[in-house]
């Protein structure tokens, strides 16, 4: 008898209970604003920066409007021009090139490598090629690359690297967090990342000028002394006057609501990792499938998984996520000609007049994409996996 997939891959948990209650409490008080606070008091915003920079062992903290906002105000912090090129992955997500256009920059793409990280042999012609000073690195899918040679690489050329670590909350290269490598840090909270507010982000650096001209940027109407994870009053007074206000901070309800769930991180990644060892054990040596080779080094969180299908026609791949489907397995495909939904490619940013990257386009043409909510127990995970074996092998 033919087994069928019947949970929502879209599913997120529910929030948990102490973020409820603290959320509730914002709600009472009235004062949802991250400057509205009594006396002394520090706020939700700022103690969400305080800890997250404690985990991180970064030195100063934002926390912002989404993970958009928080790679815009990177750029504009590291004072991007006009025009200007700005160095990202092929296989990122359309906010990443959309940030570097907002700057009015000018995204230039890197191959992707078969394990699905930047190439690192590309970046370094790239970076000759294009004369670029920013690196826009998008640890896409939760995928890390060698952060010590990407790194040397940068430092060499006098590369500024911005982390984009939406899909990277909690993970680490050879023990260091994603997001202490580079000059600035950037993170997600949007529903289907590692905490969850429906939308926010969270901003990390070490350099104290980088971090005065976030806040000035984020909309602090001079109220910096506030902020707990940030530097001293002396930085934001040789800059208050030059940083123009592009409002996006977080609120404290939001705040509220993320600070129980980045306690409870480490927990949720060790589940995100069973389920993505549930699936990867389900897969190996399945018909026509390669998985994702992950690296020594690399302490990931999966909070989705991907596998390709190489050599694979695009109707045999149509017809494989047909038949998934018709299953209850939703796979998502970087082989689309338009985008669909949450994916998309660099092709399709008619915006940032891509050349073309045939190396890219031959991994991303079969490429798919799933979910992992941590809605599904690892017997889900388990008949998940056998589903898209058995599809594969017709």
């Amino acid at each position: 008898m033919t087994e069928n997939f019947t949970r929502s891959f879209t599913q997120q948990e529910a929030i948990p209970e102490a973020a409820i209650e603290a959320a509730l409490r914002v709600m009472r008080s009235g004062r949802l604003h991250r400057y509205n606070l009594v006396g002394d008091e520090l706020g939700e915003v700022s103690l969400l920066e305080q800890e997250f920079a404690a985990q991180t062992g970064a030195k100063y903290c934002l926390a912002v409007a989404s993970g958009g906002y928080a790679m815009g105000a990177a750029l504009r912090a590291l004072q991007v021009q006009p025009g200007e090129p700005v160095l990202t992955n092929a296989f990122t997500l359309a906010p990443v090139p959309g940030a570097v256009s907002a700057a009015g920059a000018k995204p230039e793409f890197v191959n992707v490598t078969e394990d699905l990280v930047i190439d690192l042999e590309h970046m370094s012609q790239r970076i000759e090629e294009t004369g670029a000073r920013l690196l826009m690195l998008s640890h896409m899918r939760g995928h890390i690359c060698d952060m010590d040679a990407l790194m040397a690489i940068c430092d060499a050329a006098g590369v500024r690297v911005i982390e984009d670590c939406a899909h990277t909350m909690g993970a680490d290269w050879k023990g260091t967090p994603s997001g202490r490598f580079g000059a600035i840090g950037c993170y997600s909270t949007q529903t289907y990342k590692h905490i969850n507010s429906g939308e926010g982000g969270l901003i990390i650096t070490d350099d104290a000028e980088l971090a005065a001209r976030m806040v000035l940027l984020s909309g602090s109407y001079m109220l910096y002394e506030r902020h707990a994870a940030a530097p001293p009053k002396e930085v934001f007074e040789r800059l208050r006057l030059d940083v123009p206000n592009v409002s996006g901070r977080m609120d404290h309800l939001r705040a509220a609501i993320l600070r129980p769930q980045l306690a409870n991180l480490p927990r949720q990644a060790t589940r995100w990792n069973e389920r993505y060892r549930a699936v990867e054990d389900g897969l190996k040596g399945a018909n026509g499938l390669a998985l994702i080779r992950r690296r020594d080094g690399e302490g990931f969180v999966a909070s989705s998984f991907q596998f390709r299908l190489p050599g694979w026609s695009a109707d045999a791949v149509r017809d494989f996520l047909a038949r998934c489907a018709e299953r209850g397995v939703e796979l998502k495909w970087f082989g689309h000609d338009a985008p669909m939904g949450f994916t998309s490619r660099y092709v399709h940013w008619a915006y940032a007049d891509p050349a073309d990257l045939p190396e890219t386009d031959a991994i991303l043409d079969g490429l798919i994409d799933m979910r992992l909510p941590l809605t599904f127990s690892l017997e889900d995970c388990a008949q998940i996996a056998r589903i898209i074996r058995e599809e594969a092998g017709r």
